[in-house]
């Protein structure tokens, strides 16, 4: 038998039942990922699976670099026929690593090959995926159309024109919505002049005006966000180490810390300040969010660029990333409340990176939940080091015992890569295998009515819901 077979993931015949029967022929809503809209809006090919696969995956280039892979072979100029061999070197040592299953799934889902990739069998799946890569029906249109996608929101700053969504919106032979996602970390990042500084002259471009007050701030992110709704963005997203919450800004506390960030004098704030700031900043994207009725989602707990040199040489998003310290559930808990005493708190989901804190982050999300809008905060899926098979099962796990499971909007790849559709297929076959062995088990009801319309839920229904989508339910 195959590797990649039918039932692989699922253990007895609920589970296989659920998967086939109710999860396999959902679409796929990926409300969360990092492609770029420009490689959607140009259908976008590739010459080669090194080119498709180690581009711009870290999770690839992190254990390459631990079986001792040269960084010139990882993020450098050498070939892509010599990366990938250095990558299928790699496979054979991933075993349990999530890599070794997305890479025969993916080799699976659009080669068509069960052969598994190893250093022995790299030359032959090279050659093999190239003719399939370089033929008619693989670019980046057609590889989200073939993997039942009906709907992408990708990652933008408030800066960016979004041209390439608004021609990806114009072209009616491409069925597939890409919305655009708004992420305004860049205005937190007053303490960083070299990051802060460029941001908001190209801001003030787009907004005429010298911007040197909070309030000037505001408008200016706010006509962003208008622009941005305009083009069917319905989300927003940030991403945070840990929560501070202090609502003691004053007005000149507030206008203090954007003219001295505006002016490179950054030095000269306190931590109280930035504290101030942040808070206040977090709290009237939340009124925006709320005002036009969109999704924020907070990303916790990710200590980003940890190796120095190598960062020097490599760039951010390059692998050298870390769970970081608990995130501070009492700031987070204020955060929120300070959006919902005004009734302004918008959905909201909170992705935690440390599994440790699902349990804390699953509570919280109870405290706020309210009518009509059900499941209104939402604990979500297992994010980055965490979406693997473990990580998965105990975000599923804690959702299920302290909130309602069947309320979960479900997976998203957060990825950079047009292969890696085959992860909500991962997840779904993961949700019939937990749900499966409790029907098997007698912890659940054996009724397929109730527990695979749970399952189409979770895997489809409930993001196009819940995010206010222009899509049917199944």
């Amino acid at each position: 038998m195959a590797f990649i077979h039918d039932d692989f993931l699922l253990s007895g015949e609920s589970a296989q039942r659920l998967y086939h029967d109710y999860a396999a022929v959902m679409p796929i809503v990926d409300y969360h990922c990092h492609l770029p809209a420009a490689e959607i809006a140009g259908d976008q090919r590739w010459d080669n699976l090194g080119e498709v696969w180690l581009a711009a995956d870290h999770y690839k280039w992190r254990a390459m670099r631990s079986n001792g892979v040269d960084e010139s072979l990882v993020t450098g100029d050498a070939s892509w026929r010599d990366k990938f061999d250095a990558f299928a070197g790699t496979m054979d040592y991933c075993l349990r690593n999530p890599l070794y299953h997305w890479t025969a799934l993916e080799l699976k889902r659009y080669f068509g090959i069960d052969t598994l990739l190893s250093a022995n069998t790299a030359g032959e799946i090279f050659e093999q995926t190239a003719e399939t890569i370089r033929g008619d029906g693989f670019s980046a249109r057609q590889l989200m159309q073939t993997s039942n996608v009906v709907l992408t929101c990708t990652t933008d700053d408030p800066i960016d024109t979004l041209e390439h969504h608004a021609a990806i919106a114009a072209d009616a032979s491409f069925d597939v919505q890409a919305l655009p996602t708004f992420r305004p970390d860049k205005a937190m990042a007053v303490d960083n002049p070299a990051l802060f500084r460029p941001w908001i002259e190209a801001l003030e471009e787009l907004c005429p005006g010298r911007i040197e007050t909070f309030d000037a701030l505001l408008a200016a992110l706010d006509a962003r966000h208008e622009f941005f709704h305009s083009l069917g963005c319905r989300l927003s997203d940030h991403g945070m180490v840990t929560v501070e919450f202090d609502a003691g800004g004053s007005p000149a506390t507030l206008n203090s810390v954007v003219r001295k960030a505006r002016d490179g004098e950054s030095e000269s704030m306190s931590h109280t300040d930035l504290v101030q700031f942040r808070s206040a900043l977090m709290v009237e994207l939340g009124r925006m969010n709320h005002k036009r009725n969109w999704t924020q989602q907070y990303h916790f707990g990710c200590l980003r660029n940890n190796n120095s040199r190598r960062f020097a040489v490599a760039g951010a998003d390059a692998g050298f990333d870390s769970i970081a310290d608990p995130v501070n559930t009492a700031a987070l808990g204020k955060l929120l409340d300070a959006q919902d005493l005004t009734d302004e708190l918008p959905r909201t989901i909170l992705y935690n990176l440390n599994p440790a804190e699902n349990y804390a982050m699953a509570t919280m999300i109870g405290n706020f939940q309210q009518g009509p809008d059900a499941g209104k905060l939402q604990l979500g899926s297992g994010w980055w080091f965490c979406d693997q098979l473990d990580g998965m099962k105990l975000q599923l796990d804690a959702l299920s015992q302290l909130g309602l499971v069947r309320r979960f909007v479900g997976m998203l790849t957060d990825s950079r890569s047009f292969l890696s559709y085959p992860r909500h297929e991962y997840f779904r076959r993961l949700l019939c295998e937990i749900l499966g062995s409790d029907m098997d088990a007698g912890r659940l009801p054996r009724d397929f009515d109730l527990v695979g319309a749970t399952v189409r839920d979770i895997s489809y229904n409930n993001a196009a819901r819940y995010f206010q989508f222009d899509l049917p339910t199944l």
